[in-house]
């Protein structure tokens, strides 16, 4: 049996860990079988408990853009643990990150490091209503800003309506705030300002969606939100926690040459360690506490460890100037030959695919928005998964999430990963 230290322990954690997992897409419930427990990572390789290594495509969901263990980060990190774990004081370390990020992402002047994705996001759409003086907000079906109550939102009878919770737990009075637009369709969110009009404080978006799979705004996209924004003094805020320090030093907003009023970020900036932050204009982040009335805090928020590794993440990444042209290339280079071969072997698919963000969909159309994402086969990227699984080639468990490449990806992962590829034979069943 291919994964039975991984059953068995599987088998155990259910006992003392609700699903046996601590974050739901673990459990392998989109792709079925058991979920595989890791015991080490080392550059591009995941190692499980029972021996095997696997080509890993996901990279902590992100983070790990150098790859995993990078020996520079690591000794960055020992040297640091050596100072102490954490102090509940302001540090050094969290000038000079902030110092790093603000310099070099357009458009911002101060940043408030937190210790999640999910806590920037809340934080920033708290900030957001108490500088507007507004209550509700635009989020697009299909985009994942973490488990506040505000984002777990779906659609009702329309994209124009309001929102239903999509989790018990959630209340009728937080949902009504949370207005529901369609990724790719301008029309939508311009239909919700004409009836909500006065009322939003701000539209949230994945600039480039990485929770419906990699999908790509369209033309004009991000630059009608803009104006529409601009227009009805509302806040446009970037969730930049997949795309910032990924797509390009400067992020999404350089890549795309758009500016955002408020941008989160996790992810790269923590090398690894948990971490969140949220930034932008001064007139804006001074709002927040002790300067100005909206509230947060976090004990941990600028843990030094977390600092650390960030500092000398972001500083590799800022030094290699070559870095992001060679991540960009092995993506091409794997979309390219993987859609070859599916094409050869007559698989119906379409690709999406920015920077080093790319996702692969099973069917004949084209994927815009979550809609598109739903009709696709993903009963055949069931398969698909579970094939490459066994050859050691760990993709994201689910038709919904995209690859992240790493720079420890090289010319053997990608012979290896097409190689995987070739065997792959769809079952008719």
């Amino acid at each position: 049996m291919l994964y039975q230290r991984s059953s068995t322990l599987f088998q155990e954690a259910q006992n003392y860990i609700p699903g046996g997992v601590n974050s739901p897409v673990r459990a392998f419930k989109s792709v079925g079988g058991t979920p595989i427990f890791m015991q080490k990572a080392l550059g591009a390789y995941l190692y499980d408990e029972d021996g095997r290594a696997y080509v890993d495509y996901i990279n902590s969901w992100g983070p790990l853009i150098l790859g995993h263990t990078h020996p520079m980060v690591l000794e960055a990190v020992t040297n640091q643990l050596k100072k102490g774990f954490s102090y509940g004081t302001p540090t050094e370390l969290e000038t000079e990150i902030a110092k790093l990020i603000v310099e070099n992402v357009p458009n911002v002047d101060k940043i408030r490091m937190v210790n999640s994705g999910t806590e920037a996001c809340m934080s920033a759409i708290r900030l957001a209503r108490g500088f507007t003086g507004k209550d509700k907000i635009i989020k697009f079906e299909g985009c994942y800003h973490g488990h506040s109550d505000s984002f777990l939102i779906k659609a009702g009878s329309g994209a124009a309506t309001f929102g239903n919770p999509n989790s018990p737990g959630v209340t009728q009075g937080t949902a009504k705030d949370t207005l529901l637009a369609k990724f790719n369709d301008f029309e939508s969110v311009k239909n919700l300002f004409e009836s909500n009009s006065g009322e939003i404080a701000a539209i949230i978006i994945e600039p480039v969606a990485g929770n419906m799979g990699c999908i790509v705004p369209e033309e004009n996209f991000l630059e009608n939100l803009r104006t529409i924004c601009t227009e009805n003094n509302a806040l446009l805020i970037f969730d930049e926690v997949m795309t910032g320090f990924r797509l390009g030093f400067g992020g999404a907003q350089e890549k795309l040459n758009i500016n955002a009023d408020l941008v989160c970020f996790g992810k790269i900036i923590g090398g690894g360690f948990p971490v969140g932050a949220f930034t932008g204009r001064s007139e804006i982040m001074d709002y927040l506490a002790p300067l100005g009335p909206v509230y947060q805090a976090g004990t941990l928020s600028g843990n030094p460890i977390a600092m650390r590794a960030g500092i000398t993440t972001l500083s590799i990444l800022k030094d290699d100037l070559n870095l992001y042209e060679r991540i960009d290339s092995t993506t091409k280079i794997l979309h390219e030959e993987i859609t070859s071969i599916l094409s050869q072997k007559g698989i119906a698919h379409t690709t999406n695919r920015l920077g080093s963000m790319i996702s692969f969909f099973f069917g004949e159309n084209k994927i815009t928005n979550f809609d598109d994402a739903q009709q696709a086969n993903h009963s055949l990227f069931n398969q698909f998964f579970h094939h490459l699984l066994n050859e050691g080639i760990y993709l994201p468990p689910s038709g919904y999430e995209t690859w992240f490449i790493s720079d420890s990806i090289q010319n053997e992962e990608i012979e290896k990963t097409l190689i995987a590829i070739e065997k792959f034979v769809p079952s008719t069943d």
